[in-house]
């Protein structure tokens, strides 16, 4: 069984690095059946909300073209202008309501799905896109599959709901002949406008369903194999060898730098096989020694080597040196409980020296 198999399966869930690397390509969740129905019975809501203003002020319109202009005999270039301007000034207050309602409506929707991206990546031209292998494979795929039941349900949908609407039209059809002009408009305004909030409460409903089926094919497109996990890491935290490695390098340098502040110590406190620590103490720069270095085993050997080179004082004590060796890091000052047994001992290195504490 080839093991190999089952890590390229794709069964993690996405990283927030994978969302973003994915957000940043345009690569986003968003239903466009949500946005189309609630654009649809946002349109009917606002026409039926400005119906009246719509209507005022397209009468105005009909008004300056059949009263005020063709009754005219003659007309001049200036007068063709206003009439063209003033149409176009009727028809924008007449549209503006509905227009900028569905234009915000669009917006909001859009937003609350995918929020503010900006990516150029989806219109970089792509060889696959003119691939005609890959187009056909586009076609037959399952993704085109379901969109043709998409788009035969909302035919089917429509259909059923324009078939319900025309047979009332058809038993009503007779009591509109008793009705006036006016009557008989709203009435079948009215009766379109159910419709189409049926309709638009249809597609809603479907875009439910297709919300739904979008967010799972989003989240399986980000889903990763554990060796994409584990080549995320990497990006991420670096290369594990080369983190080590890196470590190895540090260690070195700061091992170097120990011992060349060796050669600056006072004393130097063994185990005395085990274990050595450097001491060296100036009274003008800190109040108490300090450790200038520190190490076991091969390093305490190095450090006892440069102190015999240095011609430094080597002092066997083995409990002080587990102690500070355990409690006190290299650069820092030792504890005031050590004072007395490593005053006691660098009186003695002094006196050797001629030196006072």
């Amino acid at each position: 069984m080839n093991l190999q198999l089952f890590a390229q399966e794709k069964t993690e869930k996405a990283t927030p690095r994978r969302r973003q690397k994915a957000r940043e390509r345009g690569q986003v969740f968003s239903s466009r059946e949500l946005n189309s129905a609630l654009i649809l019975l946002a349109s009917f809501v606002l026409i039926k909300i400005f119906g009246t203003y719509i209507f005022e002020n397209t009468g105005s319109l009909l008004r300056h073209f059949l009263i005020e202009n063709l009754k005219r005999q003659e007309l001049s270039i200036n007068d063709i202008y206003g009439i063209f301007y003033t149409s176009i000034i009727i028809t924008l207050k007449s549209t503006a309501p509905v227009a900028v309602g569905i234009v915000s409506i669009g917006l909001l929707v859009n937003f609350l799905q995918v929020g503010f991206i900006f990516s150029l990546e989806p219109v970089y031209p792509k060889l696959d896109r003119i691939n005609p292998v890959e187009g056909v494979k586009r076609i037959f795929s399952r993704r085109s599959l379901i969109e043709l039941v998409k788009a035969i349900v909302k035919l089917a949908l429509i259909m059923y709901i324009f078939y319900g609407g025309f047979n009332e039209l058809k038993d009503t059809a007779a009591l509109m002949l008793d009705m006036s002009f006016a009557e008989s408009l709203g009435y079948f305004t009215s009766m379109i406008f159910r419709m189409g909030l049926k309709v638009g409460i249809a597609l809603l409903g479907l875009s439910i369903l297709d919300y739904t089926y979008q967010w799972y094919e989003y989240e399986k497109s980000l889903m990763m194999s554990k060796e994409d996990v584990k080549e995320e890491l990497k990006e991420v935290e670096g290369n594990p060898q080369v983190k080590s490695r890196i470590r190895q390098v540090q260690r070195q340098i700061s091992r170097r730098r120990m011992m060349q502040e060796v050669k600056k110590a006072d004393v130097v406190i063994t185990n005395p096989t085990h274990i050595a620590i450097a001491l060296g103490y100036d009274a003008s720069v800190h109040t108490a020694p300090v450790v200038l270095a520190k190490g076991a085993g091969a390093v305490a050997e190095k450090i006892k080597e440069i102190a015999e080179r240095e011609d430094i004082p080597v002092v066997e004590n083995k409990p002080l040196a587990q102690t500070l060796f355990k409690s006190v890091e290299v650069g820092d000052i030792i504890p005031e409980e050590f004072y007395n047994a490593v005053a006691e001992i660098l009186a003695f290195v002094y006196s050797l020296k001629g030196r006072r504490v």
